[in-house]
C-alpha cells in the first residue's frame, strides 16, 4: 500500500553534515505523517523527527538544533538534513509513515518503512 525508499546515507567525518531522502509510493502514498529512526548496532531502534501533514516538526533531544526534517508532498518526498554531525550518529537510517495523524515516537506505531540507508560517521 505504502513504500519508502531511502537514499543519501555514506560515510562523513565528524562535523560534516548529511541529507537524508525518502521518496514515498502506493496507493496510499498521500496524507502522511513522516518519521525518521534510526538503529544502531546493539541497540533498539530510536526516534530522531517527525513532520506531519501540514509541517509540524518535532525531534529528538540528540538532534535538536542540528537537524531539519521537511517534506515535499508534489514530489512526495521526505528529507532529513543533519549538520555538526557526532560519532554516535553512526547507525541505519530508517524513514516511516503512519496514515493517521497522531503523533507518537513508538516503533510499534508506524504503518510503513523503507529499507534503511547506512550512515557511518568516521574520521
Amino acid at each position: 500500500q505504502v513504500q519508502l525508499v531511502e537514499s543519501g546515507g555514506g560515510l562523513v567525518q565528524p562535523g560534516g553534515s548529511l541529507s537524508l531522502t525518502c521518496v514515498v509510493s502506493g496507493r496510499l502514498s498521500e496524507n502522511l505523517r513522516m518519521a525518521w529512526f534510526r538503529q544502531s548496532p546493539g541497540k533498539e531502534r530510536e526516534f530522531v523527527a517527525t513532520i506531519n501533514q501540514i509541517g509540524s516538526t518535532y525531534y529528538a533531544d540528540y538532534v535538536k538544533g542540528r537537524s531539519a526534517i521537511s517534506r515535499d508532498d508534489s514530489k512526495k518526498t521526505a528529507y532529513l538534513r543533519i549538520d555538526n554531525l557526532r560519532l554516535s550518529d553512526t547507525a541505519i537510517y530508517f524513514c516511516a509513515a503512519k496514515t493517521r495523524t497522531s503523533f507518537s515516537t513508538a516503533v510499534d506505531q508506524w504503518n510503513y518503512w523503507g529499507q534503511g540507508t547506512q550512515v557511518t560517521v568516521s574520521s
